[in-house]
């Protein structure tokens, strides 16, 4: 598995990235494992600090950020600058109330004393995908490293960049080495990952073959697995909808992003009422998206908030915000 930035507008290589070695992972995995204890010891203020200030970082950048992933992935850069707002603020939320929702809490038993508690469960695989390069990494790392756990990245391989600049962040941040660590691994190397006992549970968001092929992987294992998989989303219009709002919420749900993204509209059901009014606005302002190049190859999507690339993604400067 090759890991490659590919501007998607002009299909231009942008850098190649050579796969990590076996024993460049397994040395990772040591590092990682050596790096829990004394990061799960630490008490909440000082994590606290340093994924609040990683939050602060990813603001900071947010444009050098942003113009990175639109770059790689094709989103507009609009989308961009607001999806490392929304990592930032993700970070900083789990920053500010991780010791709360970790807090003991006693449990009300007849039988006597008794008291729920939480405890980290040591090195996590992530494996994370491509259509939102930032936001995947913050709703996986906020939560897991104010836990106390330690984080081993595989990033999609095709926004390899993005996973670099990420890191960058956490560790300009003070994220001590082995906390969290980008690496790019084929599937074979990320199922080893799994088998060795140190590596105590794995996340994955991407395809249903991913999914299958991992959740079973884990099962095998007896290691806990969360998979965020892909699914076949209704855009469902009934009898009292308001129009307006409806196909510029119908717009958004199929195109936004690019299209690229598990909750985007697949299927559109409409009660028979509400067709002939809805159908011809919807198939009108979807009209209106066109793409409109220039001397620069970009385009932009015309009469609409819409701007993108001469493809249909997003190039690195779409001159406007939106």
């Amino acid at each position: 598995m090759s890991y490659v930035s590919v501007n998607p507008a002009t299909g231009e290589v942008l850098r190649t990235f050579t796969e990590n070695t076996d024993e460049e992972m397994w040395d990772a995995l040591t590092i990682a494992n050596q790096a829990f204890r004394p990061w799960a010891s630490r008490p909440f203020s000082e994590r606290s600090k340093i994924i609040g200030r990683s939050a602060h970082l990813l603001l900071d950048k947010k444009e050098e950020l942003a113009r990175l992933a639109t770059l790689e992935m094709g989103k507009r850069i609009a989308e961009s600058r607001g999806e490392v707002e929304l990592s930032a603020s993700i970070m900083q939320h789990f920053a500010d109330n991780a010791e709360s929702f970790l807090a003991p809490k006693i449990i009300n038993s007849a039988m006597g004393d008794a008291r729920l508690e939480y405890s980290p469960l040591g090195v996590l695989l992530s494996i994370q995908p491509w259509n939102h390069p930032y936001y995947q990494l913050a709703r996986f790392v906020g939560p897991h490293l104010m836990s106390g756990n330690v984080v081993l990245l595989k990033h999609a391989p095709g926004v390899p960049q993005c996973a670099l600049a990420f890191e960058r962040v956490l560790r300009e941040a003070g994220v001590p080495a082995g906390v969290y660590t980008n690496m790019f691994l084929n599937n074979d190397q990320s199922g080893s990952l799994i088998d060795d006992p140190r590596v105590k549970g794995v996340a994955l968001t991407g395809s249903e073959r991913a999914g299958e092929a991992l959740a079973s992987r884990a099962g095998r294992n007896l290691k806990k697995s969360t998979m965020e998989l892909g699914g076949s989303d209704a855009f469902i219009v009934l009898d009292d909808a308001d129009l307006n709002h409806t196909v510029g919420m119908a717009l958004l749900g199929r195109f936004g992003n690019s299209g690229q993204t598990c909750i985007a509209s697949k299927r559109f059901i409409v009660v028979e009422s509400m067709l002939d009014k809805f159908l011809p606005r919807f198939i009108a302002a979807a009209a209106q998206l066109k793409l409109r190049q220039s001397p620069r190859r970009k385009c932009d999507l015309v009469a609409t908030r819409f701007r993108c690339s001469s493809s249909a993604h997003p190039s690195a400067d779409s001159g406007g915000d939106e």
